[in-house]
């Protein structure tokens, strides 16, 4: 993985929680980042740009669905355009729409498998063949706990989260060959803006099956994926790594 220059990496959902807490962990290596995000306002992403830019790191941010094939395909052509390759993929977008499932929508359904599931294809497909060309690349796919477990009220959620799991599966064996490794991370209960909004009484309940007794931060579910991306993880491919204080064993 040592490369004359910084590494170029994109991150889907960056602008906050986890993903910019994987920006924060890659600036520590002086990588060049670009990260997509869809949130209604800049303010969150500014405020990630802002800090990145005091880490002395050269960064981008940009608005994109990932569930819209046309415009990822577009904006991945901008970035080989201008870096020329990307070495390090995480495919971290995902939202939320959560009721029991006799009360689920099919619209409800569509957004959060197409955003989580679909966004995941479009991107590790728009990168695919230009990895292939230089055989390297690092691919990783954040999935849920609730993807191997599942959760009542997720039945959408849960299903995108498991196929990030299968997907990653396969996608490691068709790309193995070629020097890329494509792994997961499988977050339990982490305190980011997605949690935050839980009550208290839903926020016990997810306590109460964690053995380590507390809610992960995102730097932790961070760590491990800057692992996956390293050097000491080269032997490792189509591995789900659960950061999730023992909720899942």
């Amino acid at each position: 993985m040592e490369n004359s220059s910084p590494r170029v990496v994109v991150i889907t959902g960056g602008s906050k929680g986890i993903g910019r807490a994987v920006a924060y962990r890659f600036a520590e290596e002086k990588a060049k980042i670009v990260f997509a995000h869809y949130d209604a306002d800049d303010s969150d992403s500014q405020e990630t740009l802002k800090v990145l830019a005091g880490m002395g790191v050269e960064a981008e941010a940009h608005k994109i669905d990932v569930s819209l094939f046309q415009d990822v395909d577009l904006f991945f052509r901008e970035i080989f355009g201008k870096f020329e390759r990307v070495d390090v993929l995480v495919n971290n977008a995902g939202i939320t729409k959560d009721t029991l499932l006799m009360r689920m929508s099919e619209e409800d359904w569509d957004a959060v498998l197409d955003i989580n599931l679909k966004g995941v294809f479009n991107c590790t497909r728009a990168v695919v063949r230009p990895m292939i060309k230089e055989r390297a690349g690092r691919i990783v796919n954040i999935s849920s706990v609730v993807g191997q477990i599942g959760n009542p009220g997720q039945a959408n959620y849960s299903a995108s989260k498991a196929g990030v799991i299968a997907l990653t599966k396969t996608t490691a064996k068709e790309l193995a060959g070629r020097g890329i490794t494509v792994n997961g991370v499988a977050p339990g209960f982490v305190d980011t803006e997605m949690t935050a909004v839980l009550s208290d009484k839903v926020k016990d309940g997810f306590l109460a099956q964690i053995p380590l007794g507390r809610m992960g931060m995102p730097e932790e579910v961070a760590e491990a994926v800057y692992w996956l991306c390293s050097d000491a993880a080269s032997y490792i491919t189509g591995q789900i790594i659960h950061v999730n204080g023992g909720m899942y064993m």
